[in-house]
């Protein structure tokens, strides 16, 4: 750690922006550092902190941007996410004067071995794991450092610092190999489901990397994995599920006053009559792996059962928000598991309503590989609509639109332009559930369809 940062006194991100990566900077900016950075466009992270957290965002990729503070070589530490276009004009000066350029990843596996870093791994889960986690261990004696992949809705933040202790509540990112560079003791596997194949090609290649994750946890550490999931060269020191017996699981799932109820039986203690602030049968089996962590931490089975009902999940996981004849639930599922998740959550707790999903696809290869899949997925609801492809990182694959999904659905869909979306919803929706999902920038509508569906 000291290699990187002796004499650091300033930290420029290139894509400061992005959820991993303003942890980081939130993190640099509380130990004393100078903070500053770029990111394409504003957004309401960036903004707060720009505004309330004094830390440096700039919008527009010239060099002249860069303040002067941070064209000292010597002591600037410049932090980039692959999800910059290797032509950033930013980059590319950092590069040119001979910077000692670093990924998101490196930084955080860095800082992953200043503790015992307990690590969320999977291809869906993780973001509310970990955020459920850090909330248990928040609300023990034992307490946390985390790096979120989301905005927890009890902190307001992505990031928790606590001196006093060794613990580090990690989400480990599987996109770019990320994952690689930290150094678990506790690490743990929620799903290798197909995803991110634009990065590994295959299926094999990506469980390939979940098993060098789990190769890479410490000495003295455990590996804790899904049920029916396998590790072939890694022993597993216990398994978890929601319904479905094994070392560590949920049983005698009910719903009470719109809240589950759960009975926990793990290796270190069985806990009784437990109340889960979230809604989705998923978030139990999330709440599973996620009280397992924090026993094995050290954390009481009585913090446990006081801390878990006030949890309120994660900005943009089931977030809902209710309007007299309108229900409106925004989420961040972007992976065909994860909307049919999230689908048939709302069928469970509200068969009786109508539901309307507007979806907005997120890669052009995920649309194109997972075509049927997503179709499949959606079909839960009554009615869909489709927004163009978010194409993030990547350029215009001939042929991939969401129209490839709008041809494979059975029930009422259509696709609107960005511009029309709004009018559209307030045409179409008058009743029932409606639901934004993606994980592109639909959730820059919340708060006008929040301000909709309250004048409804």
């Amino acid at each position: 750690m000291a290699s990187i940062l002796e004499n650091i006194e300033n930290v420029y991100f290139v894509g400061i922006g992005g959820i991993g990566m303003s942890a980081l900077a939130r993190y640099f900016k509380a130990i004393g550092c100078h903070v500053g950075g770029y990111d394409r466009t504003p957004s309401a992270l960036t903004e707060k902190m720009k505004q309330r957290e004094g830390i440096e965002v700039n919008y527009q990729d010239e060099e002249s941007e860069i303040e002067g503070r941070y064209r000292d070589k010597a002591r600037t530490l410049v932090v980039y996410t692959p999800a910059i276009p290797p032509d950033n004009k930013q980059l590319t000066y950092f590069r040119s004067k001979g910077y000692s350029l670093h990924k998101r990843s490196e930084v955080l596996g860095l800082l992953s071995r200043t503790g015992k870093a307990l690590c969320v791994a999977g291809t869906h889960g993780k973001t509310t794991t970990t955020t459920l986690l850090a909330f248990l261990l928040k609300n023990s004696r034992v307490g946390c450092n985390a790096f979120l992949g989301g905005i927890s809705m009890n902190f307001g933040s992505n990031l928790l610092i606590d001196t006093h202790s060794e613990y580090i509540v990690v989400e480990a990112d599987e996109f770019d190999r990320s994952f690689l560079h930290l150094s678990p003791y506790i690490a743990a596997i929620t799903a290798m489901d197909e995803d991110h194949l634009d990065i590994y090609g295959d299926k094999a290649n990506l469980i390939e990397a979940f098993e060098e994750f789990a190769e890479r946890t410490r000495e003295g550490g455990k590996i804790l994995l899904k049920k029916g999931l396998q590790l072939e060269r890694s022993q597993v020191d216990g398994y978890y599920a929601a319904g479905q017996i094994t070392d560590n699981y949920s049983d005698h799932l009910r719903v009470q006053r719109s809240q589950y109820v759960f009975d926990y039986h793990g290796q270190k203690a069985e806990i009784k009559d437990l109340v889960l602030g979230i809604p989705g049968r998923m978030n139990v089996e999330n709440a599973t792996l996620a009280i397992t962590m924090a026993l094995e931490a050290g954390v009481q089975p009585e913090e446990i059962r006081k801390a878990l009902p006030e949890f309120r999940g994660v900005l943009r996981r089931f977030n809902i928000h209710t309007f007299g004849r309108v229900m409106y639930i925004d989420d961040y599922a972007h992976h065909p598991r994860e909307i049919e998740a999230a689908l048939k959550a709302v069928r469970e707790m509200w068969p009786e309503k109508k539901l309307t999903v507007a979806f907005q696809p997120h890669l052009y290869s995920r649309t194109r590989d997972f075509q049927s899949e997503f179709a499949h997925s959606l079909n839960i609801a009554d009615q869909v609509i489709l927004l163009d492809i978010y194409p993030a990182r990547e350029l215009p694959v001939p042929g991939i639109t969401s129209g490839i999904i709008l041809n494979k659905l059975n029930v009422p869909a259509c696709i609107v332009p960005r511009e029309e979306f709004p009018k559209f919803v307030g045409q179409h929706v008058s009743e029932g559930i409606f639901m934004t999902v993606g994980a592109g920038d639909i959730d820059r509508f919340v708060p006008v369809f929040t301000q909709m569906f309250a004048g409804k």
